[in-house]
């Protein structure tokens, strides 16, 4: 035979730890950088060669384009040339590849300063309109061939040629 109980076996006496309104009326706290107090004289400044830079930027470009095709499209024609000791200048084409780059480059010169132990590399940026790659499909082959040779237009117009 089954004993029903008359009154609740445990009486709950406290209130629950948690308080929806205490949580929404407390004050965020401001988190110390953990890495702002520390000193740039107390890290490593090892040498790097130019020769570091290019190996580990085509590194990153062909992890870039297995990951994420427009950003590298973007930034392979990018050129980083060690200019100083402690200096890195990126040189770019345009402004919307430099945007695309900020977005990437906290992760690239990271690496590369692990890698290379020298933490007081800075990044100056150029711009430099001549190492802007175009594009060349097989439209504007043809149009270039159209230059030289105008009866080529008159043959495309005749066979209605597939230049995509």
């Amino acid at each position: 035979m089954i004993q029903k109980a008359t009154e609740p076996l445990s009486k709950v006496t406290s209130n629950s730890q948690f308080s929806i309104k205490a949580a929404l009326e407390k004050k965020e706290e401001i988190e110390k950088d953990q890495f702002a107090e520390v000193k740039d004289e107390n890290l490593p400044s090892n040498h790097f060669s130019q020769t570091d830079v290019d190996r580990e930027w085509e590194i990153f470009l062909k992890n870039l384009a297995k990951t994420d095709t427009f950003a590298y499209n973007a930034i392979n024609s990018f050129k980083l040339e060690k200019s100083d000791e402690h200096q890195i200048v990126v040189k770019y084409s345009s402004e919307t590849a430099k945007a695309e780059f900020d977005r990437l480059s906290i992760e690239f010169f990271n690496h590369f300063r692990h890698k290379v132990n020298n933490f007081k590399i800075e990044i100056e940026y150029a711009v430099d309109m001549t190492i802007k790659k175009e594009i060349v499909t097989k439209r504007k082959i043809f149009e270039k061939f159209v230059e030289i040779n105008p009866l080529l237009k008159d043959l495309d117009d005749l066979m209605k040629f597939d230049l995509t």
